[in-house]
């Protein structure tokens, strides 16, 4: 039986704008509302246009305009540090999914797309999701259950269990690559993603990808971001394939440790240009807002509080960095006190980066529109991706997905191999 309009209609609005709609089925835009609210039928003769339009990107010329080019899908979005990262790759973003007001705030700001952004993950239809060259996600950690089920079955496909991956965000990638099937994927998440649930996490994770999903699945790495930008951010990918194309994570270019940028790279400047709202022009020179700057009785209560914990053994406490150092990863909890990363001001408390400083410290261009208020913006960016590691992965899977050999560019600690929980599919 052929999906009625009204079916169509509910898919194209998971995808699209009811502007992109509109335009696209040559209706007045009051007429698409009036369809939404159920006040008036969907056509039958609407039915082809809206079925052309959910599978425009799969017989579109647009999708491969260039042999370069390639599409993807931008899951747990957040403010679409992932997706600057594949675009400057040569890919195309067609489809995203966030579900924080706040965050879906500042990916519009950025991002001008002929898609709204799909919310809540776990009530999207994956089959209403375009096709796909790449899905790309930074999902959230959560334990699998296992409870009463053998190691074995469990990571298997036993008949009469449930799936180890229901009740997970996790699950919702599961489901969208087993109807999608694209041609490969990255996922990233934390350093500590092998060890979380004592391990169960993680090697769930592997076996539904390899042994579930069949895809080819390299050992994951954890990537240290220090060598792209001035902060220790340990993260963790997982890249897999649909087809054995080569890829090689030795061939992930990251600068020489001699390279890697100090703090002063992301500061703003003393010179006489502001960058408002965060600096202000005095005296032909440079000033960041004194909001930054640690009241005194912060700046007590962190000194005090960093003493009590050192005094117990604890690693506890705030952190002063110079402009000529590396700073520590910054967290969503930024903006509570910001006691991970201060900056050092002579003869003066030390204050907190700004967000626009933030912004850089994760690799966004000077560019990247940032419409939130400092709260929000510190939790965003301490969420986000740090986009030149992105670029970098991204850069050797679109060329492997090419079929271009790429040569491998470095190695050491700050890329490092993860043993993997089972043999790859295929091996």
């Amino acid at each position: 039986m052929n999906p009625s309009p009204g079916d169509l209609f509910k898919k194209a609005r998971a995808i699209y704008s009811q502007d992109a709609i509109a335009q696209h089925l040559g209706k007045d835009i009051r007429t698409v509302r009036r369809w939404e609210k159920g006040e008036v039928l969907i056509p039958t003769m609407s039915a082809a246009a809206l079925t052309e339009l959910l599978h425009g990107y799969r017989a579109g010329p647009a999708v491969h305009a260039s042999p370069a080019g390639f599409t993807f899908v931008d899951l747990f979005a957040g403010i679409g540090g992932t997706r600057l990262g594949f675009e400057a790759a040569g890919g195309r973003c067609v489809f995203t999914s966030e579900w924080n007001k706040y965050a879906c705030q500042t990916y519009r700001a950025n991002h001008v797309d002929s898609h709204e952004i799909a919310g809540d993950i776990t009530s999207i239809d994956a089959a209403a999701i375009p096709d796909h060259d790449v899905l790309v996600a930074g999902f959230p950690c959560q334990p699998f259950s296992l409870a009463g089920v053998s190691k074995k079955n469990s990571l298997g496909r036993a008949h009469g269990f449930d799936d180890p991956t229901q009740g997970t965000l996790f699950f919702d990638i599961k489901r969208i690559l087993d109807v999608k099937r694209p041609r490969a994927f990255l996922l990233e998440n934390v350093k500590n993603l092998r060890s979380h649930d004592s391990g169960k996490t993680f090697e769930v994770i592997m076996q539904t990808l390899r042994r579930d999903l069949g895809y080819r699945v390299p050992g994951p790495r954890v990537i240290d971001a220090a060598a792209f930008v001035p902060q220790h951010r340990e993260r963790i990918f997982i890249a897999g394939f649909r087809e054995d194309c080569g890829f090689d994570w030795e061939a992930v270019a990251l600068p020489p440790r001699q390279h890697w940028p100090s703090l002063a790279s992301i500061l703003h400047s003393t010179g006489e240009t502001a960058e408002s709202p965060y600096t202000e022009v005095r005296r032909h020179q440079t000033h960041v807002s004194e909001k930054y700057t640690l009241s005194d009785h912060l700046w007590n209560y962190l000194q005090s509080y960093a003493e009590k914990h050192r005094a117990l053994g604890h690693g506890f406490g705030c952190s002063v960095f110079a402009p000529s150092q590396i700073a520590r990863t910054l967290s969503a909890r930024y903006h509570k006190d910001g006691s991970e990363i201060l900056i050092g001001q002579r003869g003066r408390n030390p204050r907190r980066l700004t967000p626009r400083e933030c912004a850089r410290l994760m690799g966004f261009p000077n560019g990247f529109r940032i419409p939130v208020s400092d709260t929000q913006a510190y939790k965003q960016f301490g969420n986000s991706v740090v986009v030149p590691v992105i670029k970098a992965i991204a850069s050797v899977m679109a060329a492997r997905l090419r079929g271009q050999p790429v040569e491998p560019a470095c190695s050491g600690p700050q890329l490092r191999l993860l043993e993997s929980a089972s043999t790859p599919a295929g091996e």
